[in-house]
């Protein structure tokens, strides 16, 4: 048999060859390489929305934004109409196989492998938080590990 048969059986049998299926399953179905910017989908469930998607979406206009279809509507809501606010496609991925840790993805078409894709969170922004070695709690927690080294 030719190959060009064997590869029609082949598809016929197991459905059309995929490249990259774990990274597209990452990315909400397209390639890193054409992803432009991204969020988790605790960054999506913010009630704010980040300025960094709707920079992005003035910046590249031909843009298709892919969200998660694992979560609920009300978090995606607000996203939906900033695309349509800027005439950007958007498309509900769902994919029940596989759960992305990816809520939102905005990409292009093609290939434009850009380098940091991933937004900081708000709270990882801000200043660390310190915590004081002689507040209260802390005084409390320590006198009980004392209490309960002693009592063994």
């Amino acid at each position: 048999m030719s190959r060009k048969v064997e590869d029609y059986l082949e598809q016929g049998i197991y459905g059309t060859k995929e490249i990259k299926p774990g990274e597209r399953r990452e990315f909400l179905g397209t390639l890193r390489e054409r992803v432009i910017i991204v969020l988790t989908k605790s960054q999506v469930f913010e009630n704010n929305i980040y300025p960094e998607i709707e920079n992005r979406m003035k910046q590249y206009p031909r843009a298709n934004l892919l969200l998660n279809g694992q979560m609920d509507y009300q978090y995606l809501g607000k996203y939906i109409k900033l695309s349509n606010q800027y005439k950007i496609p958007y498309k509900i991925v769902l994919n029940k196989e596989y759960n992305s840790d990816l809520g939102l993805v905005l990409a292009e078409k093609n290939a434009i492998d850009k380098g940091n894709i991933y937004i900081e969170k708000e709270k990882e922004k801000s200043k660390p938080k310190t915590v004081k070695k002689n507040s209260l709690k802390a005084r409390i927690k320590r006198y009980v590990k004392k209490v309960l080294k002693k009592s063994r």
